[in-house]
């Protein structure tokens, strides 16, 4: 077959495309994780059992909100995708279609799943808080966790909403204004946070609970202002119709269908490494906190793998819809090589300055802390090496998704995380007396083994794909 013209695009031009969409992900991302770092740092100022604490919940509501967002995933590739088709069919002209029924009906079922998603996750979410006394934490810990899971649970809905605008504005190419709003909710969101926290203006002092709430009052206010914005937009505003929230029944179950299996990739992965903070809460309030704080550092440098892979998948979405295997092949190149140069920065700078990382979060001068900030220390040291392997697994969850191949990544994840990961954390970690390091070492274990997985399933589907004739596919 003759290829479209974007299969013999240079290479510079595939890195430009990607920075293009990678980018404002990226830094969205970013900006979201940094209303968490926010409440983290808050959390280290109330003292090192309402860090533990809050990390707790965190890591629970972050279990939840993670597997909400992956059944919403899709929608990103399947808008980019209904575009692709159009402009192939319009000749590459790259008109808009001129029914944008087909894409309201997209975003309208990705709304309705997000509402029910998130009313189901934020009920399992303060469950999960109360059934956490069963598995050998700390009662004073728990105690102050279950009133900021609640607090948290009830801004489900909205982050949920705020996502379906995202992968639809993604899907469209048109992110950019993303950035901007989540960049001002890191702000509001401090405001807010010190105000119900302190219970400054005259407000109740809600302490640790104030962190959660303040959080769910920033996904609100976020996607309303996203709401608004994408309604500006004289591209995006027609195909942006929630009028009678009906949607076709035939679409809702295609965007589970899809959104299942990404659902539970995410969940798997997020389930393992909460899985671990729990067990990791068995060696003392001082190690959850130093598990709390790396965790967080590794949770920021792994928005930029999001970025890149949500980019590449959009991108391998289009190319397959155009037929172009060679150009998707590349893309997933790109991604991979852009990821390893990040993450070899960011290791040197967790390598050569340990104590400027850590800092802010734990004071080493502190003798209340200095438990913590040892262990944190080791921790960084793992979390060097291992970042590669997580984003390279990462990545390679986006490259299936570009295939619409949501399925391989859950099965294989589960392979990876659980039935090597999970093993070598509790081997090394519990059985062999290694302590944190030896669970965060079987982490990594975990993720590498994820990696190859996905990364050798992506290269055999393309194969395939590439040796089919366009007139068979």
């Amino acid at each position: 077959m003759k290829p479209l013209a974007s299969a013999t695009t240079p290479r510079f031009s595939n890195s430009k495309q990607l920075a293009a969409l990678a980018l404002p992900i990226a830094l969205t991302q970013l900006a979201q994780v940094a209303l968490t770092t926010t409440d983290t740092l808050m959390m280290g100022l109330i003292g090192t059992e309402a860090l533990a604490a809050g990390g707790l919940a965190v890591v629970l509501f972050n279990q939840l909100r993670t597997m909400g967002v992956g059944l919403i995933t899709a929608v990103g590739n399947q808008v980019a995708a209904t575009q692709a088709r159009v402009e192939v069919a319009a000749d590459g002209a790259g008109n808009t279609t001129d029914d944008p029924e087909p894409i309201r009906d997209i975003v309208r079922a990705s709304f309705a799943i997000a509402t029910v998603a998130g009313i189901l996750g934020a009920i399992i979410i303060v469950a999960l808080g109360h059934a956490l006394v069963w598995f050998g934490q700390d009662p004073a810990v728990l105690d102050l966790a279950q009133p900021m899971l609640l607090t948290l649970a009830v801004g489900l809905v909205p982050c949920l909403w705020f996502q379906v605008i995202r992968q639809f504005t993604v899907g469209m190419r048109r992110p950019k204004a993303l950035i901007w709003i989540t960049v001002g909710s890191i702000a509001v969101n401090a405001g807010l946070n010190w105000v119900l926290i302190s219970g400054a203006w005259g407000l109740p002092r809600f302490g640790l609970p104030g962190i959660g709430l303040a959080t769910s009052l920033v996904y609100l206010l976020s996607f309303l202002v996203f709401y608004a914005v994408v309604r500006r937009d004289p591209v995006l505003a027609p195909l942006l119709s929630l009028r009678g929230w009906k949607s076709s029944g035939a679409t809702v179950r295609k965007l589970v269908k899809l959104g299942i299996p990404i659902s539970a990739t995410y969940g798997s992965e997020a389930g393992f490494f909460s899985v671990v903070a729990v067990l990791m809460g068995t060696f003392g309030p001082a190690a959850l906190a130093a598990h709390t704080v790396v965790n967080q550092l590794v949770y920021i440098t792994f928005q930029i793998s999001v970025g890149l892979s949500h980019g590449a998948s959009i991108l391998i979405s289009r190319e397959l819809a155009q037929h172009n295997t060679t150009a998707a092949a590349r893309i997933a190149r790109t991604a991979l090589g852009h990821g390893a140069i990040v993450m070899a920065l960011v290791a040197a700078l967790y390598l050569a300055a340990p104590n400027l990382v850590l800092r802010p979060f734990l004071d080493v001068s502190n003798p209340a802390e200095q438990a913590g900030f040892a262990i944190a220390a080791g921790l960084l040291v793992v979390a060097a090496g291992m970042q590669f392997v997580d984003c390279a697994q990462n990545i390679g969850v986006g490259l299936l998704r570009g295939l619409d191949d949501t399925k391989s990544g859950f099965r294989l994840s589960l392979v990876g995380y659980w039935a090597v990961g999970l093993p070598a954390a509790w081997l090394l970690g519990w059985l062999a007396g290694a302590g944190p390091i030896g669970a965060w070492l079987g982490l990594a274990a975990g993720l590498a083994t994820t990696a190859v997985l996905l990364l050798r399933r992506f290269q055999s589907s393309l194969n395939k794909l590439h040796a089919v004739p366009r007139t068979q596919e």
